[in-house]
């Protein structure tokens, strides 16, 4: 890759995307935001890839924005650009074809809690914390709770976003910003199962699914069922569906050809 502040490591179907900026508490500053989005626009023509995660090297998962960068800029511009990258890079994820993964050790705060909530999935390790602390420093995360809201509760999502407070992995899988906590010797011996289970299956099946998963949650239950209707016939005309459910009916492992 161009530059060493994203790694990438593909392995049968699966890409890890790892966050290197560990200075910085893997920072999404400009340059971060900007490659990351370039990686996963790389991803989306990637056929071989079916699920990505996105993990945190060094101490922890992913500080936020830059805010030493940030202060040090000091201009209107500059703001809104920094927050619209996050936006569409926050969009990329969700509109990805394929699952996103996020893998959790030390601290995921503000737009890195925000990371958190966009991807599809989170598994956490038990010693993990989370936060949303802008209001602590006269800044609240409006952007970040963008995400929030569409993965967790309202009261949950407001609770993390008055009282700016970290609070643990059990809490976070509570609210429902993760999936599973697991033990920090054992996270990435779990994400790697996870993700083996996630790309066993036809990139093909798993697009038309999350596609449709964020398109039907945002319509009414009748438009949702018109909607999902439409897709399931379009998905049993596709090649992956006639050979999954005639392996099913043969009893044997399916042959995906990810159309």
């Amino acid at each position: 890759m161009g530059s060493e502040i994203l790694l990438r490591e593909d392995s049968d179907g699966v890409c890890y995307l790892t966050l290197n900026r560990l200075d910085a508490y893997n920072a999404l500053s400009m340059e971060m935001m900007q490659t990351l989005s370039a990686e996963l626009d790389k991803i989306t023509e990637d056929i071989s890839v079916r699920v990505v995660v996105v993990r945190g090297g060094g101490k922890g998962f992913c500080a936020g924005h830059d805010l030493k960068q940030m202060l040090g800029e000091g201009q209107e511009a500059y703001y809104q650009a920094t927050f619209d990258t996050c936006s569409e890079l926050m969009q990329r994820i969700v509109n990805l074809p394929v699952p996103v993964i996020a893998q959790v050790h030390g601290v995921a705060t503000a737009a890195g809690c925000q990371l958190v909530a966009s991807c599809d999935l989170a598994v956490s390790a038990d010693n993990a914390r989370f936060a949303t602390p802008g209001v602590n420093i006269g800044l609240f995360c409006s952007t970040p709770m963008v995400a929030l809201t569409r993965a967790v509760a309202p009261k949950h999502a407001m609770e993390l976003l008055l009282l700016g407070d970290l609070i643990s992995a059990d809490r976070a899988a509570e609210m429902g910003l993760v999936n599973w906590v697991v033990a920090a010797d054992e996270l990435e011996g779990y994400v790697a199962t996870v993700a083996g289970k996630i790309a066993s299956k036809s990139r093909k099946t798993l697009s038309i699914g999350k596609q449709a998963f964020y398109k039907q949650s945002e319509q009414t239950l009748a438009e949702a069922y018109s909607s999902c209707a439409r897709v399931m016939t379009d998905n049993m005309l596709t090649d992956d569906a006639q050979e999954g459910i005639d392996a099913f009916i043969t009893k044997r492992k399916p042959n995906w050809s990810h159309r």
